[in-house]
């Protein structure tokens, strides 16, 4: 199979400890440890590992953190294919509690592809997937010439005014930002796919049929939560692209997702 990301990557160093700091306070790390993440690289390592590779069409900066994000994606089976800005890649720090709960805090711009930008958006065509976490009209408009299409409303704004068909669109329920997009987005897409952690989720397609499935039973102990949300969508991208029925594609996912949750980071095997 041939599938693809376009989106975007943060460098993450993630920090674990008993828990969140308040305000003022100082709590002793236990671990840590850095890796190129972000949802646009979490769900192309999550598709290379079903697929055997995948492509990462993205934007970087000039800078030592783009070229350590390419060797590393390259080694977790990534291809990297990426605009260069004239500022710096995007960082994160991620804290991780007792729980496995993980709080995230961006540092810098996110940088997303664009149509102009001198990519080879015509290896899009004919690929068999495509999840879309970031870019503008001229890149969702190029991932289209994919058999599936599926994203995130964390693209943002793109996503209602392109008037590009998804075939699916993957959101958090908690989250009101996220379902409102959902809400927003025309022509509604074939799948609308809400999440609700543990409990599993539901989905509804555009002729009306809805249905709802539950979360699968963690392979391991809970580790923790970053990546879980982006892996779940790359997989059901997956399952969608190889033909799967909705409800098989969604077990499909559900179980990648509970993989990711026992995993120290998005890419631990």
């Amino acid at each position: 199979m041939r599938v693809a990301v376009v989106g975007h990557l943060e460098w993450i160093e993630f920090v674990r400890g008993d828990h969140v700091p308040a305000a003022g306070e100082i709590v002793h790390a236990t671990d840590s440890f850095e890796e190129p993440a972000g949802g646009g690289a979490v769900a192309a390592v999550e598709l290379a590992r079903m697929a055997g590779s995948a492509t990462l069409i993205t934007a970087l900066g000039d800078d030592e953190l783009a070229e350590r994000s390419r060797i590393r994606l390259a080694e977790l089976g990534v291809e990297v294919e990426a605009a260069i800005r004239d500022e710096p890649t995007r960082r994160g720090l991620t804290m991780l509690d007792s729980h496995g709960e993980r709080t995230i805090i961006t540092i810098g711009d996110r940088l997303a592809p664009r149509g102009a930008d001198p990519l080879d958006w015509g290896a899009l065509e004919g690929t068999d997937g495509v999840y879309f976490t970031a870019g503008d009209e001229g890149a969702l408009r190029a991932a289209r010439g994919s058999g599936v299409l599926v994203a995130t409303p964390r693209a943002g704004e793109v996503l209602e005014e392109a008037g590009v068909e998804l075939d699916a669109l993957v959101y958090s329920a908690a989250d009101v930002f996220e379902s409102r997009m959902a809400a927003a987005v025309e022509p509604r897409p074939a799948l609308l796919v809400a999440t609700t952690g543990a409990q599993g989720g539901r989905y509804e397609t555009s002729d009306g049929r809805t249905g709802t499935w539950a979360a699968a039973q963690l392979p391991g102990p809970l580790v923790d939560t970053y990546g879980s949300g982006d892996t779940f969508a790359a997989a059901l991208t997956y399952g969608l692209a190889s033909g799967e029925p909705v409800d098989a594609s969604l077990e499909t996912a559900a179980e990648a997702s509970a993989a990711c949750l026992t995993r120290r980071g998005p890419y631990e095997r």
